[in-house]
C-alpha cells in the first residue's frame, strides 16, 4: 500500500481546518477521502464502507480517539484496519501512550504537508497494511 491512490482513508477530526489540510494533501496524492466530525460518525461510515486507513484526532467532542479506537479493535472486521493518531499532543510520553492504545502510528500538528504522505508511507511499511 505505498500508492497513496489506493488508500481509502477515513478522517475523523472535528476541525475543519485540520480536515482541509488532510483532505488536500491526500487529494493531491489521489488517495480518496472520507470525512467524519465525530466518533460516532466514524462508526457509522465504516459500517458502509470500511477504509483501508483510518486518521484519528484524539481530542473530540464526546467520543475521544482513544475511545473510538477501542470501539474499532473490538470489531472482528475492523481491528486491522491501521489506525494513526493525528494530534496536537506533542508533549514527552504522548507518542508512547498513543502507541501503547493500539494506534499504529502518530502524526503531530500542526500537519507538516511536506512529509505528511510519506510518513504514512513509513508508519504503513512498519505495521502492515489492511486490504
Amino acid at each position: 500500500m505505498n500508492d497513496p491512490s489506493e488508500w481509502r482513508v477515513l478522517i475523523v477530526d472535528d476541525d475543519p481546518d485540520n480536515v482541509g489540510v488532510l483532505e488536500l494533501v491526500l487529494g493531491f496524492h489521489n488517495a480518496s477521502t472520507r470525512i467524519a466530525a465525530s466518533g460516532e460518525e466514524c462508526l457509522r461510515l465504516m459500517r458502509e464502507a470500511a477504509p483501508n486507513l483510518l486518521l484519528i484526532d484524539i481530542q473530540m467532542p464526546g467520543m475521544t480517539g482513544y475511545e473510538l479506537l477501542e470501539h474499532i479493535r473490538a470489531n472482528d472486521d475492523w481491528r486491522d484496519i491501521p489506525a494513526v493518531a493525528v494530534t496536537a499532543h506533542a508533549m514527552s510520553g504522548d507518542a508512547d501512550r498513543v502507541m501503547r492504545a493500539g494506534f499504529d502510528g502518530y502524526i503531530s500538528k500542526p500537519i507538516d504537508v511536506a512529509s505528511l504522505v510519506e510518513d504514512l508511507r513509513s508508519i504503513l511499511q512498519a505495521g502492515g497494511t489492511y486490504e
